[in-house]
């Protein structure tokens, strides 16, 4: 019987409930962010329609809320992003960085094995 590390489980999605949530959070809110716009462009037009604002003064309140909406989104990404990093720091996960500066430490070292080995022949 062959048993499967949990490294090799979170890759095939066994076990990933971390990711899982944060996906689904990110899901709903992208879902409820869709709806929100939505709605805020159906209540402008309302009042436009209704003559209660002038339809320049709606756009604009439109692209202003476009704005606010975007502004959020980005604060929420560079916090989620924060938040993963220092997840993966606490689990001591490798970053890229990492990867790439030993990649490149074990090119280095690789060379002057080779320079080793010509000098001893």
């Amino acid at each position: 019987m062959v048993t499967k590390t949990k490294a090799e489980e979170a890759v095939n999605g066994k076990e990933r409930p971390l990711f899982e949530a944060a996906r689904k959070v990110l899901l709903a809110s992208i879902g409820a962010v869709a709806l929100a716009q939505d709605e805020i462009e159906d209540f402008v037009q309302r009042l436009v329609e209704r003559g209660e604002i002038a339809e320049k003064d709606g756009r604009k309140l439109i692209k202003e809320m476009q704005e606010r909406r975007k502004k959020g989104t980005e604060e929420a990404e560079e916090q989620l992003s924060k938040t993963v990093e220092e997840i993966l720091d606490r689990m001591n996960v490798p970053t890229k960085a990492d990867i790439k500066a030993l990649g490149d430490k074990i090119t280095v070292l690789s060379k002057k094995v080779d320079e080793l080995k010509k000098a001893k022949e």
